[in-house]
């Protein structure tokens, strides 16, 4: 009983980082985090870490954001291809482009780069990360 309310929050929280909402996706998360199994505790600060990250984005705070997204892909590179139903790979790839587009981006200007984020799609070329879910539930 206790895998199914943890896979609902887990459904919740990637719906929220989907949909841009990264400080309640950070809530989502948490919870199932800290009563994760330990095997399981680095995947899901992985994805509280980038979901921080953005955040931190859009509040401007660059330095905030590219160390958070460096350590968010570091935990979630070993649970690839997919992990708990989600597609990590692609994750961990578009997480690698945003921090590269920022570390590329001049730190000054980071009001600009968060809105230009903010307004992109996901066929934008530099866009926030997406979760994508393997099965549909």
């Amino acid at each position: 009983m206790r895998k199914i309310m943890t896979s609902e929050a887990f459904l919740q929280g990637i719906e929220q980082f989907n949909q841009r909402e990264f400080y309640a996706c950070h809530d989502t998360l948490e919870a199932i985090w800290i009563e994760a199994a330990e095997s399981d505790k680095r995947f899901y600060q992985g994805i509280l870490q980038v979901a921080v990250a953005c955040y931190h984005l859009t509040n401007h705070n660059w330095r905030g954001a590219v160390i958070l997204l460096g350590e968010g892909v570091r935990r979630l590179r070993d649970y690839q291809p997919d992990h708990e139903t989600i597609n990590v790979t692609q994750l961990l790839e578009e997480s690698q482009a945003l921090l590269k587009y920022l570390q590329q981006s001049d730190p000054h200007r980071v009001a600009e780069v968060a809105q230009t984020l903010q307004e992109s799609s996901d066929n934008s070329p530099h866009h926030f990360p997406r979760i994508v879910k393997l099965v549909e539930s």
